[in-house]
């Protein structure tokens, strides 16, 4: 969008006609709203861009069907070029032939072919008499009511000079007469009276007229979007006055700003459209009492009811005042507006409020997200980034970590899914009208998305969903679809509602990464072991609640597909899944497991508490999850789970990197630089999956050991170097193989405890001098290591049965650790 400058935000409100209450569509659900059609359909007209048109910011849906329009306004107009105060009124710049084409009416249930819509040629019927009008400094037809100003139009048809009949109408020969020969054929050529006859716009631009003044004006090139194949800095220029702009300290920078962004900060700022409205009276309210019906009927029929005159059409547009908002942003600096990307210092801007800013960054993020000045500086700094992306990719990464500003967000997320290239000629080459077998289930899934929500609920955003579902499915033939897919597209339609492209392009690349063959025609496999791989995280982190679980026979399988097969979409709103996914799409695949186990754990007391058949109900309808509580808790499971606990064979191979060194990358996982890594000779080995099901307790790879321990490998395997660190050991390795094979070489720091005699036959542990030792680790992550697999996994699940948590297996077990050189020898005693 183009900046405020020296324009205003106006508003204006109508109301959409009320349907019968008593009355269904074909599909057998109640009639979708008229307000929630127009609502849909608005959309699209906020994308019209141009410096000589006024720009739709917004549109907001009240009570009874009323409709609110935000968009810029310009206070002066042509009315004021005339000197007159009056509203213009409209059906004296109607075309003939809309005219004659009367009011057509249609409702969902009553199916009917509508008539052709009034286009272009109309428009320039209308330019004619708007132009007649400047010419003759005079409105036309003031001095004949409305019926009689349509049928003077429609007689037109019978004169031969249009221009000379509204002249001589209007008293006005000798200003006709005093016109330029070529300003009176603009006109005629305007004013044909059948639309066959008259010109388009195209041909109309050709006049003579138009071709003297169009040197005097640049050609409108509407800026190349962010994700296309067209040069965005190809026409870069520097305004003209940019020194002037720098030097005056009271330039007014909020202006420079675009009237979305403004608006959207006019609401935080405690801006209320409906407020303004009724108290310039546009809205008017009346005593309930006085809207009763004189009389009612068994069946609900009401007579004696009077019209509401507030509901009738008045188009009042009320200009939104700004003062409020540059109070509210007074004592922000012009330097906030124009943030240095390359300042290492401050991820803030700085500002006279510099500290209040600094401050506002640590709290929740819903009063973040509801701070004006907070989410100024927020938005200015992503938009810069945004538009220097994808160069700037790795610094949206860091301050995405922060939090996204909810404006900015739609572009955002595409980032960090890493789209890229000329998305729209993709989507606009896939064939999405071609019927599929798809298409049935598709329209039956669609009525019941997130439906709560208007946009998604217009007969607009239906269409919107279909091709977007229709495109994924035709572009990927190996995948299918399955249901869910549609909650799955939700979020990101909803961001990008008037960007179909962006849409399916986001989702194109989040799939792969966070559900790789998910969506197989036989994905069982995928699910089960996802499924396994979800039950040992709950194991790790939470085993009580586990083991409970387990023994009450309350499976994953019955409750966390649709979790997963969906990122979480089909359990929680909207408004909760963009706070959810702000952070999912910093995390790699493994991710989605500890949201999982996050939310197991704010239900951790209702589960233990109950049994089998209370959990179901629980699950059937969850109860409300603190979504902001979830996500911390996700971030911290995430960093106590070692990297290669929660591998999958399945899982959407690691894409190779340009390091040929073969040393592994150090980069935290929570960061831009956080794939899932490459196979080496110390990586996880796949099993079955019955193996897999049969362990409690997850394995890692004998490369997380030597990262978690902080080891130094020699020979041909290469870690990163040994780091001097003065904390405490984060893991604890116990061998459990006999004492002979430890002493001939182990880890060091680990301890011996033998597999054969680690348990009492009730289960408990022996006594021994590793007793202590092993109680002091308990909450951090311990090892189990030995020889034979079987016995490690057996040890893992005695650990967890005594709510011992953070338990792993080391895959490959002491094989994998004898190449390294790793095993050490105790000095023998003199």
């Amino acid at each position: 969008m183009f900046p405020l400058k020296d324009a205003e935000m106006g508003a204006f409100t109508f109301f959409a006609s009320a349907l019968p209450h008593d009355v269904c569509g074909s599909n057998g659900l109640p009639l979708t709203p008229n307000s929630i059609k127009i609502l849909g359909r608005f959309q699209i007209l906020k994308t019209i861009t141009h410096p000589r048109l006024c720009q739709y910011v917004d549109i907001s849906r009240g009570k009874h069907e009323r409709l609110v329009v935000v968009a810029e306004h310009c206070e002066r107009s042509l009315e004021d070029l005339l000197r007159e105060r009056k509203p213009v009124r409209y059906p004296s710049y109607l075309a003939p032939e809309v005219i004659a084409q009367g009011i057509f009416k249609t409702t969902d249930h009553m199916p009917s072919e509508k008539p052709l819509p009034s286009g272009p040629k109309s428009d320039v019927w209308s330019l004619g008499i708007i132009l007649f009008e400047l010419c003759m400094g005079r409105k036309l037809f003031q001095s004949l009511d409305i019926s009689e100003r349509l049928k003077f139009l429609l007689t037109l048809d019978c004169v031969d000079d249009t221009i000379i009949v509204l002249a001589e109408e209007h008293g006005c020969l000798d200003i006709i007469k005093d016109l330029p020969e070529n300003v009176i054929d603009l006109l005629k050529k305007c004013l044909t009276f059948h639309p066959s006859k008259r010109p388009t716009p195209d041909e109309l631009m050709k006049d003579k007229v138009f071709s003297e003044v169009s040197p005097l004006y640049t050609p409108f090139v509407k800026p190349a979007s962010l994700f296309s194949s067209s040069l965005r800095c190809a026409d870069l220029t520097l305004p003209e006055d940019i020194s002037q702009l720098c030097n005056d300290m009271n330039s007014d920078y909020l202006a420079e700003r675009s009237i979305e962004e403004v608006y959207y900060l006019w609401c935080l700022a405690g801006g209320d459209l409906e407020k303004e409205l009724i108290n310039k009276e546009i809205i008017r309210s009346k005593p309930p009492i006085c809207t009763l019906p004189n009389f009612l009927f068994e069946d609900g029929e009401s007579f004696g009811q009077g019209r509401d005159r507030s509901s009738l059409l008045d188009d009042t547009t009320v200009t939104l005042s700004l003062c409020q908002l540059r109070n509210r942003l007074k004592d922000v600096g012009g330097e906030a507006f124009y943030p240095l990307l390359e300042d290492d210092q401050s991820n803030l801007p700085h500002s006279n409020s510099n500290n209040e800013l600094s401050a506002a960054a640590t709290l929740p993020l819903i009063i973040r997200e509801r701070d004006t000045e907070y989410q100024l500086n927020r938005i200015i700094l992503f938009d810069r980034l945004l538009k220097a992306y994808p160069y700037k990719k790795n610094q949206i990464w860091k301050e995405a970590r922060i939090d996204i500003p909810p404006l900015m967000r739609g572009l955002t997320w595409a980032a960090l899914l890493g789209v890229e290239g000329a998305i729209h000629d993709k989507y606009d080459a896939i064939d999405k009208d071609t019927p599929i077998p798809t298409d049935r289930q598709i329209e039956v899934d669609i009525p019941r998305c997130h439906q709560y929500d208007e946009l998604l609920s217009s007969p607009e955003g239906h269409a919107k969903f279909r091709r977007v579902l229709k495109a994924w499915v035709v572009s990927h033939p190996d995948l299918v679809y399955w249901q869910g897919l549609d909650s799955l597209c939700a979020p990101f339609l909803y961001l990008n509602f008037n960007n179909e492209a962006l849409a399916y392009a986001c989702m194109s690349a989040f799939i792969p990464k966070y559900l790789y063959n998910f969506f197989l025609k036989d994905n069982s496999h995928v699910i089960q072991e996802y499924l396994t791989v979800f039950s040992q995280m709950i194991a790790f982190h939470d085993p009580e609640l586990s083991n409970h679980l387990n023994e009450i026979g309350f499976i994953p399988d019955l409750y966390a597909i649709p979790w997963f097969l969906t990122m979480f979409t089909h359990v929680f709103p909207l408004h909760k899944i963009f706070h959810l996914w702000d952070t999912l799409l910093l995390g790699n695949s493994s991710f989605p497991f500890c949201i999982g186990v996050a939310i197991l754990q704010q239900l951790r007391d209702r589960l233990l508490a109950n049994g089998f058949n209370e959990c179901i109900l629980l699950f059937s309808d969850l109860p409300e999850i603190d979504i902001e509580r979830c996500v911390r808790e996700s971030i911290n499971l995430f960093c106590w789970t070692p990297k290669s606990a929660t591998y999958r064979q399945h899982a959407q191979p690691p894409k190779p990197t340009s390091d040929s060194s073969g040393v592994r990358s150090t980069a935290p996982y929570f960061s831009a630089e956080c794939p899932d890594p490459p196979k080496t000779d110390l990586s996880r080995e796949a099993i079955s999956l019955n193996d897999l099901k049969s362990e409690v307790s997850p394995r890692i790879s004998a490369e997380d050991l030597i990262d978690l321990c902080e080891l130094t490998v020699t020979g041909h395997f290469k870690t990163p170097p040994k780091k001097t660190k003065s904390s405490k050991p984060k893991l604890l390795v116990v061998d459990i193989r006999n004492s002979e094979d430890f002493i001939r070489g182990h880890i060091s720091g680990s301890i011996n405890i033998p597999f054969s005699t680690a348990f009492t036959s009730e289960g408990e542990l022996t006594q021994g001098p590793y007793t202590t030792v092993l109680q002091n680790f308990k909450g951090k992550v311990i090892v189990i290591m030995g020889n034979v697999a079987k016995h490690m996994a057996e040890f893992a699940a005695h650990l967890v049965k005594m709510k011992y948590p953070r338990i792993c297996i080391l895959d490959g077990g002491i094989n994998k650790i004898k190449p390294t050189g790793l095993l050490t020898v105790p000095s023998p005693q003199i």
